[in-house]
């Protein structure tokens, strides 16, 4: 089987035009002096169904027969790819079954079955999820909807890359959140077929990186297991489609670690407005951890935006904290009225906000007469973290931090 070529993804442009958004692209300025450059983010959160899953989808069972229509369709997916089944099948007139994994966030559970689909919950990981899949579809006839590893799925995808082109005609590289390969790979048959200078990139996480491996040997790898905030990219193993098309197209693919990934969340929803999933931020976290790396004009795109909000309450913590916006503290201070007020008045004169506080007369390594105060601040960044805790020793208090 060939690489998809871009007039079929031409032609899935043309059938997608009256189902999804030609998603928005946005300047981000504040990254621009890290690249040296202009630096641009393709909102593909902001797409129907909270992703650019819808793209593939549509043209993979719009493809479909009659008769395989009338069977139904069956996927497996952590979220998006089952959100874009279920939505596509119900313009489509045909029945959506989809699998998902017992730990699926709940938000795109209500999501998928709020678009019409019967959702099953199954194993704990997306491969086994998948398995189900493809069993149910040998049991029932209905046809299995890969997430990414077929051409139709490819082609939709690669539309992506033509509305890049378009909003961007100058992008000299493509940053992409990369798990099973078939938004880059999509993206990357467009781009390059028309602009084949332009540098394409995938970004997957370090805890999920089946990309590297499989590249080196030459053919897909599994992973035994994958870690990672990001489970929209959380794939353990390429699919032989995809597979071809990063290895023919794609110039490169890095890795972030989970700090950067929750940075560029953070940064994302408080300097972008834009609410974004930890795998939908992945080329933003390339970004930050690759700072110079890249030329611009850089497109940076946001794949997903679909995030379970008490997980996003812990995202935000964990990147203020990468981000050295949070600063815990210990003081040992005299047992004395009054003395707690003079720390906590200390730290407001220091611009510090208190989060939390606790205080300890009871502990073994406190001399006589003397209590213990356990701080959580909330900072303006790792330098005032570093005057808040200077100018607290100047004042006389014995800081650990």
């Amino acid at each position: 089987m060939g690489l998809v070529n871009v007039d079929t993804i031409r032609e899935a442009r043309r059938l997608l035009e009256p189902v999804v958004r030609k998603t928005p692209v946005e300047r981000a300025r504040d990254l621009e002096p890290r690249q040296g450059g202009p630096v641009l983010l393709k909102c593909e959160n902001l797409q129907r169904t909270g992703s650019f899953k819808i793209r593939g989808a549509y043209t993979r069972i719009h493809g479909l027969s009659e008769a395989e229509r009338a069977r139904g369709v069956v996927a497996a997916s952590a979220g998006n790819h089952a959100q874009g089944v279920a939505l596509a099948a119900a313009l489509l007139g045909t029945k959506a079954t989809v699998f998902m994994p017992q730990r699926a966030p709940l938000p795109k559970l209500a999501a998928t079955r709020g678009y019409g689909a019967d959702v099953h919950l199954h194993g704990e990981s997306l491969e086994e999820a998948l398995a189900e899949a493809v069993a149910f579809g040998e049991r029932t006839g209905a046809v299995f909807i890969h997430p990414f590893d077929h051409p139709d799925v490819i082609a939709g995808q690669g539309t992506v890359g033509l509305e890049i082109l378009e909003q961007v005609p100058d992008v000299a590289t493509v940053l992409v959140a990369t798990g099973g390969g078939g938004l880059v790979g999509g993206l990357a048959s467009a781009v390059k077929a028309m602009k084949p200078d332009v540098r394409i990139v995938g970004v997957q996480a370090e805890g999920a990186a089946a990309f590297p491996l499989s590249l080196s040997a030459g053919n897909p790898v599994r992973l035994e297991r994958t870690q990672t905030m990001a489970d929209g990219i959380a794939v353990g193993e390429p699919g032989p489609v995809t597979f071809e098309h990063v290895r023919s197209l794609v110039d490169d693919v890095v890795t972030v670690g989970e700090e950067s990934l929750s940075r560029a969340v953070l940064l994302c929803l408080e300097r972008r407005k834009l609410v974004v999933e930890p795998a939908g931020a992945a080329a933003v976290a390339a970004l930050l951890e690759h700072p110079g790396v890249f030329e611009p004009p850089v497109v940076a795109v946001l794949s997903g935006g679909n995030v379970d909000p008490l997980l996003l309450l812990q995202i935000i913590q964990h990147g203020m904290t990468a981000a050295g916006r949070y600063l815990s503290l210990r003081l040992r201070v005299p047992d004395r009225p009054g003395s707690l007020a003079g720390v906590l008045t200390r730290i407001g004169e220091l611009g510090a906000n208190v989060l939390d506080v606790e205080h300890s007369r009871i502990s073994g390594r406190l001399a006589m007469g003397e209590v213990e105060i356990a701080l959580k601040l909330e900072t303006r960044g790792p330098e005032h973290c570093a005057d808040v805790a200077t100018q607290l020793q100047r004042a006389g208090y014995r800081v650990l931090v």
